[in-house]
């Protein structure tokens, strides 16, 4: 599929605007529990239940784009990248982008925040659990932007008994680590800084299946030369393979 159509796809998904719901949402609120909580919040309703279902609804196709992974001790796991979201299911790429909802996502964190260049495979991304022991093991997630990295986590499909755990405070010395551990389900989300939440999926059992989507934001898109090659080794090694985090040079 060419870049223009792709656009095109994208265009006419945004023009619905599936953002439309964060207007309803009590805003200053949340974002007293974000700022309290070490920048993290986690709520069980979130995505509307229609914009899941439309996510849902590309699985099927979606699943033939998965790049399975395993890295003893820390992580196995399947994972698309945002270029095959681009072509395969454009509602995604078009609430990344949504004005409205980085206008709300700006709120809640109080910093001007920018989109991934597009040449970052992670910025948008589904997450396969889907045989038994897939997880992912404690971590933050490391920016190697110059600036902070927003991390938004939604629920997509969960039939599974896999946790998201996660220790906040964790870098904070003069505060106790607090620790808690929660389902990911259809329409939920996690929202926080990633250089500050230590977290890990738990692993998944028999017959259990598991899909999130990960939204990732800056707040500053600068990387230098050698941030920029390590990012991309990560990436291919433990997420979508060479040739997806590779593409970018053949576009």
């Amino acid at each position: 599929m060419s870049r223009a159509s792709v656009e095109e796809m994208i265009a006419d998904a945004d023009a619905a605007d599936e953002a439309a719901f964060v207007d309803d949402l009590d805003t200053p609120v949340l974002k007293q529990r974000f700022e309290a909580d070490n920048e993290f919040i986690f709520l069980d309703e979130f995505l509307p239940v229609e914009t899941t279902t439309r996510f849902q609804a590309r699985i099927p196709e979606l699943a033939e784009a998965v790049h399975r992974n395993y890295i003893p001790r820390h992580k196995k796991g399947g994972s698309v990248s945002r270029y095959a979201l681009d072509e395969l299911a454009p509602e995604i790429p078009a609430l990344y982008r949504n004005p409205r909802f980085i206008a709300w996502l700006e709120r809640m964190t109080g910093e001007t925040l920018q989109v991934c260049p597009e040449s970052d495979p992670h910025a948008y991304a589904l997450y396969f659990y889907t045989e038994p022991g897939d997880h992912i093991g404690w971590h933050f997630d490391t920016s190697y932007y110059a600036g902070k990295r927003y991390t938004l986590l939604l629920g997509v499909v969960d039939e599974s008994s896999a946790q998201l755990e996660f220790e906040l405070f964790k870098n904070d010395e003069h505060r106790e680590t607090v620790g808690d551990a929660r389902n990911l389900r259809p329409g939920a989300m996690c929202l926080f800084n990633g250089d500050e939440v230590w977290h890990r999926i738990t692993p998944l059992g028999d017959n259990e299946r598991r899909i999130s989507l990960t939204f990732e934001y800056v707040t500053d898109t600068h990387m230098s030369g050698w941030q920029r090659f390590v990012s991309n080794m990560k990436d291919s090694i433990a997420y979508f393979g060479f040739k997806q985090v590779f593409k970018r040079d053949q576009r």
